[in-house]
């Protein structure tokens, strides 16, 4: 089996906390995540949209665009409004080659709002969950015919956070939309990540190695505390930096044929948190459970085919 280690910049410059960024350039992110080992980036906002001015970034930092967020609002939107917000970022990827676009799911979300505790975050009735869980079929079974396949994104203060959220989900929605299995969401959720990969190892196309500070999620006060709050206190760090155990979670994923990227996703204050040395250790510590698990790593880093 074969795996690729990407990164998101979000270590270097937070879209949500623009105070938690560091002043670096593209190049100079893609540059340290490259050192550090890893060949893939995900995108963030300092990234250019234009196929003609990224390929050339790319290839000189000898890194591979690996997945990307798309704000999704298909629980109140219509499919028509997601379509045409979503078909540049499709011509985008399909042009760099990227393996799928990350959707993540925006509409009623408190996910961005640091005045709205946690405790607050949307429910879906029953009802609610099933026709959500179509739609997102049948809009990912339309982006795949374009050519570029989604990943949904499970996430903290969205519609779909826990574990039984996830379960529902899944059950009412079908194989044209993919799972990207988020192991920090779900732990910070309360979901067993162990169990999630066996009831919806089938569907994972994409992996977030995100690890989580339990120690700062227990002392949370949801009831008066936001996600972003969460974030800005340390709850999430790279693999080998916090609770949870990535030689299980990677066995796992391996015992049942998973093949693909794993994306170091961490947004911490790069102040307290230097992002190339997070970036290292968490590449050690992928690397040492990847090989226990029998992967081979590839080192090769922008490619078009």
């Amino acid at each position: 089996m074969k795996a690729r280690l990407g990164m998101s910049p979000i270590a270097w410059w937070n879209d949500d906390l623009v105070e938690l960024s560091e002043d670096v350039s593209l190049e100079e992110c893609l540059r340290q995540s490259r050192s550090a080992g890893f060949t893939g980036m995900e995108m963030g906002r300092r990234f250019p949209r234009d196929p003609e001015i990224m390929l050339p970034i790319l290839r000189e930092a000898d890194v591979t665009l690996c997945g990307g967020w798309f704000s999704g609002t298909l629980v109140d939107e219509e499919m028509a409004v997601n379509k045409d917000r979503i078909q540049p970022m499709i011509d985008l990827f399909k042009a760099v080659n990227a393996p799928c676009i990350v959707y993540g799911e925006v509409g009623r979300s408190i996910q961005g709002d640091r005045s709205k505790p946690l405790a607050t975050k949307p429910k879906l009735s029953d009802d609610e969950m099933k026709a959500y869980a179509r739609r997102l079929t049948e809009f990912g079974e339309w982006c795949a015919g374009q050519g570029m396949p989604l990943s949904y994104h499970h996430h903290m203060a969205a519609v779909v956070e826990t574990e039984p959220e996830l379960d529902t989900f899944m059950r009412h929605s079908g194989s044209g939309i993919p799972l990207l299995l988020d192991a920090g969401h779900l732990a910070f959720a309360g979901g067993d990540v162990l169990r999630a990969i066996d009831k919806h190892h089938a569907r994972i196309n994409h992996v977030h190695v995100k690890d989580v500070r339990m120690d700062v999620i227990r002392s949370l006060d949801r009831s008066r505390q936001s996600f972003l709050d969460a974030v800005a206190l340390g709850a999430f760090t790279v693999p080998g930096d916090g609770s949870l155990d990535f030689g299980a979670i990677v066995k796992r994923l391996a015992d049942y044929g998973y093949d693909g990227w794993f994306v170091v996703e961490a947004e911490q204050d790069p102040g307290r948190s230097p992002p190339l040395k997070m970036a290292q250790i968490g590449h050690k510590e992928l690397m040492r459970v990847l090989t226990e698990a029998g992967y081979t790593v590839e080192t090769q880093g922008f490619r078009l085919a």
